[in-house]
This record gives C-alpha cells, sequence and structure tokens, in this order.
C-alpha cells in the first residue's frame, strides 16, 4: 500500500512539475549574456546561488528551504530583465520568502540580520518592496514542485521495498550533490524528475545494486522518461560532480565570518593584541591624573561581517565520504 501511495504521488507531482519551470528562452538569454554586460550573467548568477548555499548553511535553514530559493529566482530572472545592481536584493527576496514559508517562524531571520549578515547594500524597506514584487511576479507560487521533491520521491520508494537500502542509499548525499547541481544555471532547464532521477542512478550505478537499478528502472517506465533525457542529463550531472570534487573548485561552505572594521577601530584592537609599553610604576608613586581612559575610542568605526566561501566536503551537505578530505578552504 504505501509503494502504491508513493507511485500515485509521484505521477501527480510529474503532471504538475512544468507548472514550476523557469522560462527556457530567459534562461538562454542570461546563458548568451557576457558578464560585465547590462542584463544578468549566468557566472553571476550561479554566483549568487552559491552565495544562498552559504546564507542557508549559516542560518541553520534546510535544504527545501535552499532549493525554493533557487527555484524563485530562476523563475523571477527568466521572465524579468534585471540589473545586476538589483541581483543580490533579489536574491535575498528569494531567500527570505522561502525561509519564511518552510522554516518555523522562530528560526527565521530578521530581515535587518539577513542584510547585515549578507552584508548588501540595501535597505529593509528595499527588500520588503522587492519581496512583493517577486511575490506578485510568481502568483504566490511558493510551493513548487522541484527536483528535491523528486529526490525524496524517488528515495522513499527505493526504501519501501526493503529497510537494507536504509544505509547505502543516503539522502543527505543525494540532497547536497543537488545543491552542487543547482549552483550551475544549464540544470535549471532541466525537468525537475529527470535531474532527480539522473542522480539516483548516478548514486546507485556507483553502489552497484542490481536491485536498486531495477527499482530506478520501473521508476523511469512509470514517468515514461526517454533514456536519451536520461542519459543526457546524466552526463551533465556526473561532470558537475566530478569538477564539484575537485580541489580547484570553490564550494559554498557553512559561514565563516571575518570581521571587517575601520582603520580605527583596527589600530586599537592590533595594540589590544600586542600589548600597551606601560612604564614601570614606582611603588607607592601612582599618580591617578597620568591615567589614561581608552573607552571613548573603543568602539569607534563602523563594524560589519563579511563571508567567506570554503570547501563544502568537509560541511554539514557534503558528507565526507563523498569528497576526498583535506581540502584547504577558499576564502574570498
Amino acid at each position: 500500500m504505501e509503494a502504491f501511495r508513493l507511485m500515485k504521488e509521484l505521477k501527480a507531482n510529474f503532471e504538475q512539475e512544468a507548472n514550476y519551470l523557469p522560462k527556457e528562452a530567459g534562461l538562454s538569454l542570461i546563458e548568451s549574456t557576457q558578464q560585465n554586460g547590462n542584463g544578468i550573467s549566468a557566472k553571476c548568477r550561479d554566483a549568487k546561488v552559491e552565495d544562498l548555499w552559504s546564507l542557508t548553511s549559516f542560518f541553520g535553514y534546510g535544504t527545501q528551504t535552499f532549493v525554493l530559493a533557487v527555484n524563485l529566482l530562476d523563475r523571477f530572472l527568466a521572465m524579468m530583465k534585471v540589473q545586476p545592481k538589483h541581483l543580490a536584493c533579489i536574491s535575498i527576496g528569494c531567500l527570505h520568502i522561502a525561509a519564511k514559508v518552510l522554516e518555523e517562524e522562530c528560526n527565521v531571520s530578521t530581515t535587518h540580520e539577513l542584510i547585515r549578515i549578507s552584508q548588501c547594500k540595501f535597505t529593509v524597506s528595499d527588500l520588503s518592496r522587492m519581496e512583493k514584487i517577486i511575490s506578485e511576479k510568481l502568483n504566490l507560487q511558493f510551493r513548487p514542485v522541484t527536483a528535491l521533491t523528486f529526490l525524496h520521491l524517488y528515495h522513499a520508494i527505493a526504501l519501501s521495498h526493503t529497510s537494507e537500502r536504509k544505509e547505502t542509499l543516503n539522502l543527505d548525499k543525494l540532497e547536497a550533490q543537488l545543491k552542487a547541481c543547482l549552483c550551475r544555471i544549464v540544470f535549471s532547464k532541466a525537468k525537475p524528475s529527470v535531474l532527480a532521477l539522473s542522480l539516483l542512478t548516478q548514486e546507485i550505478e556507483s553502489l552497484q545494486s542490481v536491485d536498486m537499478q531495477e527499482i530506478a528502472e520501473r521508476i523511469q517506465a512509470h514517468l515514461k522518461i526517454a533514456d536519451s533525457d536520461l542519459l543526457y542529463w546524466r552526463e551533465l550531472v556526473a561532470k558537475c560532480l566530478a569538477d564539484y570534487a575537485s580541489p580547484e573548485c570553490s564550494k559554498p561552505d557553512n559561514k565563516k565570518l571575518v570581521w571587517i572594521v575601520s582603520r580605527r577601530t583596527a589600530q586599537h584592537l592590533q595594540g589590544s593584541y600586542y600589548g600597551p609599553e606601560l612604564p614601570t610604576i614606582p611603588e607607592g608613586a601612582w599618580d591617578e591624573s597620568e591615567s589614561e581612559d581608552l573607552s571613548d575610542d573603543a568602539s569607534s568605526g563602523e563594524e560589519c561581517l563579511s563571508s567567506s566561501l570554503g570547501s563544502d566536503a568537509e560541511g554539514l551537505y557534503f558528507p565526507t565520504h563523498y569528497c576526498s578530505k583535506g581540502r584547504k578552504a577558499h576564502t574570498s
């Protein structure tokens, strides 16, 4: 009965997935835009998605929140002509909307905190207006069918046949691989059902499980996914994950915060680090008039937080058994 229910739910989501795809013409326009042109380039979009991954990890949001934020971002960018200077506000707006939809209210960061941590230059009112625009353009469709939807269903269907596969088919690993793919705009063109099945079959092949391969083939036949489509996206997935696993690839990680302070504050911090050179005080010769009050300037200067990108191979969302250990973090 459980397997029947899952297959029925799978079919229902399959029939709805096309309603939540970004416009392919808009995505193609982004891919053809030059890096320093008037519009949003693929490289610029991908960089913002990596930032969303980092922010998602920092605030402790779930994978669903990240996937929804990327879906909202791509759908919006594919239908609107956007200037590069507005991309940061749009991407943060998508993340904030996704968090408010999926996270517990007590866990959703405040707008002010989100802007502060992301080090964006827009205001709270700017972000509020942008969220309203995004909501209107996307017709308040904040519960889309995504590749993560199918990945969870495929995983549940595989496990429904026997409990012995629970330890071998790692959902966390599959989710991490999906997030790596979503950092490339090309995968926004894939049907979510096909992208998820590509990830699943890729993992099953590495496990060399004949039983699970049969389950994947049944899913493919049930959804009538063509062999050519699956092979095409599997090849792109394999290349993406190979590139992602390489030491040369910088990866979003849990936030590593670095203080950026004013020159005046830095001078005080430097002085306190090395220790002040104080004259020897003779016994019984203390003069209160010689004491110096440093509290006036101790907190002067503007302070803000900056994020860095590091290797996700050691982070929560990319298990250490997937990537090689010991990679150095890349800091921006």
